[in-house]
């Protein structure tokens, strides 16, 4: 399995405001803290924020906050939102299938379980539970923010 960077984005995004709240941050400290574009998390903040994740505030000192408890965040939800449908394969999607072994196909059968177990992961897991070494996340962010070293490239 493999999310898109939209998702990893979506939940840096959620990460960064639940280490920070409650105090709002803004689309730049997370494009700073993680070396992402800007556009793309101006994107998934609005979209997050429409979801109900997200509580955002417009113009000068503006930012955004989480807009409920993180220990109510479940991350599998975010990724079900950022991912949609997550057909691994063309026959998980009964509109697109072209496959003749539709019904019979062991593959199939085992890709669906997968998927089921890989998203039953996420679906125990909560923003709380991301954030919960907030201390180290902290300190190992901290240099960035106040820009004594390059941002990360990539998120772990």
């Amino acid at each position: 399995m493999k999310l898109t960077s939209y998702s990893n984005f979506a939940l840096r995004s959620l990460q960064l405001a639940a280490l920070k709240a409650p105090d709002l941050i803004r689309v730049d400290d997370v494009v700073r803290v993680h070396g992402l574009a800007r556009p793309h998390i101006v994107k998934i903040v609005h979209e997050l924020g429409r979801a109900g994740y997200l509580e955002t505030v417009r113009g000068r000192g503006g930012g955004f906050r989480l807009a409920k408890p993180a220990e109510d965040i479940v991350i599998g939800e975010v990724v079900r939102l950022t991912e949609g449908p997550l057909d691994l394969v063309e026959c998980f999607n009964p509109e697109r299938n072209t496959c003749p072994l539709i019904g019979i196909c062991k593959l199939s059968r085992a890709l669906q379980t997968a998927t089921k177990a890989f998203m039953a992961v996420l679906d125990d897991l909560t923003l709380e539970d991301i954030a919960s070494n907030k201390s180290e996340l902290l300190a190992r962010i901290a240099p960035i923010e106040e820009g004594i070293v390059a941002p990360m490239r990539r998120a772990q």
